[in-house]
């Protein structure tokens, strides 16, 4: 006998009716992207909390040195908005999270808060070294992209709280950023493995700042600080002969063997993303939008 789902579905307006909203047996969603294909038959879901309709929620605007993303917003506003070209790496990462009718519909705060280890979006949000706002009926607080992420599925989001916005701080002109992903087809696939990279270069031409993340290689994405530390100083002009790029950068990270690819073809993988993120973010500041010197120079 067939279960019919039942379901309470709620969608308040403001903020303060949605944070009101969250207590006992609820489920926040707002594009569904990810929660309908993960209902199963006759699943009880209790409360359904949609959040796409609270005011101001989607919102995308620069405050305060931060360029705050509301929690909405969809990975289309995000292609068309006007953001400086240190976002080119995320907006390169929007444009792999699904078909279009996907990214018409799906969320920045809901691809983080699914918290798969494939994420498109977590990887150039991490090295844009972003922050999410939470809030909740009482309090809102600041955490870390990095500390809200803490396993497989799980954030650090306790009964009540609700991501309100994404953070990031804003850099210099002198910055460009990259996304560079490998699955098994072109188009509308998980990740075997990603990477992001954002560098700075100074007028002198040397790298003065360098945020590398690889996603779909751990259970949650992370930064690779020590390929990050021996690239401060360098030139950016030489990177294409100098840059090596091997599996012993890459030992923060913890790889498993699925259908997509063993472990070990993850971490070569990996090494070789992170190389042609950094050459690729290093373009965008030497040469401007459009043009491929370095990686042209191989």
């Amino acid at each position: 006998m067939t279960r019919v789902l039942q379901l309470k579905y709620i969608c308040p307006s403001t903020l303060a009716d949605a944070t009101s909203q969250l207590n006992g047996d609820y489920r926040i969603v707002a594009g569904c992207t990810d929660f309908l294909p993960a209902l199963r038959q006759g699943s009880s879901v209790g409360r359904l909390v949609d959040i796409t309709r609270v005011h101001g929620l989607s919102d995308i605007r620069f405050v305060d040195g931060m360029w705050r993303i509301g929690a909405t917003a969809t990975w289309s506003e995000i292609l068309k908005y006007p953001f400086p070209e240190y976002f080119d790496g995320l907006k390169l990462a929007a444009r792999e999270v699904g078909s279009v009718q996907i990214q018409n519909s799906g969320t920045i705060a809901g691809n983080i808060c699914n918290a798969s280890p494939a994420a498109d979006g977590v990887p150039p949000l991490l090295a844009l070294d972003a922050r999410l706002e939470i809030r909740n009926q009482e309090t809102a607080r600041l955490v870390t992209l990095g500390d809200f992420l803490t396993g497989v599925r799980r954030t650090v989001l306790q009964p009540g709280d609700l991501v309100t916005a994404v953070l990031v701080p804003a850099l210099s002109d002198r910055h460009g950023s990259s996304f560079v992903k490998l699955g098994s087809r072109k188009y509308l696939v998980i990740s075997i493995a990603m990477a992001a990279a954002v560098i700075g270069i100074d007028r002198a031409g040397l790298i003065n700042d360098a945020r590398i993340a690889v996603g779909a290689c751990s259970p949650v994405a992370k930064r690779m600080e020590g390929l990050e530390a021996g690239l401060l100083g360098l030139p950016a002009e030489s990177l294409a002969t100098t840059l090596k790029v091997s599996t012993r950068h890459m030992n923060c990270l913890s790889p498993i063997d699925d259908v997509r690819g063993p472990a070990g073809y993850r971490l070569h993988a990996a090494a070789e993303l992170c190389r042609q993120a950094v050459l690729k973010a290093a373009d965008r500041v030497l040469d401007g939008p459009g043009h491929q010197r370095l990686m042209r120079a191989e």
